[in-house]
């Protein structure tokens, strides 16, 4: 099946250029996940999902060492299913002046 480009891809791209992290929400099924696997490809970001149990249970038991392993620039899928990361995410981006 063929990549349907998604008109939010610019806005990320444009918000993620300017902020140290972006978070894309919104309604089941409309493609949040399919848009950011695609932007991970070709590009020097990582995407990992927390579907993956395995990942999840990782990140939730040491996010640092989470954050560490799959270092930023990293697209999160489905972060919500581990909020550990959160607190390691605003720290990550409290110590560094970079985007």
């Amino acid at each position: 099946m063929d990549y349907i480009k998604r008109d939010l891809e610019r806005k990320f791209l444009h918000m993620s250029s300017a902020f140290k992290a972006v978070m894309v929400v919104g309604a089941r099924q409309v493609g949040k996940s399919t848009m950011l696997k695609h932007l991970a490809e070709g590009h020097d970001r990582t995407y990992v999902t927390m579907d993956d149990t395995q990942l999840r249970a990782f990140a939730q038991t040491d996010p640092k060492l989470f954050l560490q392993t799959y270092q930023p620039p990293i697209l999160i899928d489905e972060v919500q299913k581990a909020p550990e990361l959160f607190d390691e995410i605003k720290l990550l981006c409290d110590a560094d002046d970079g985007r």
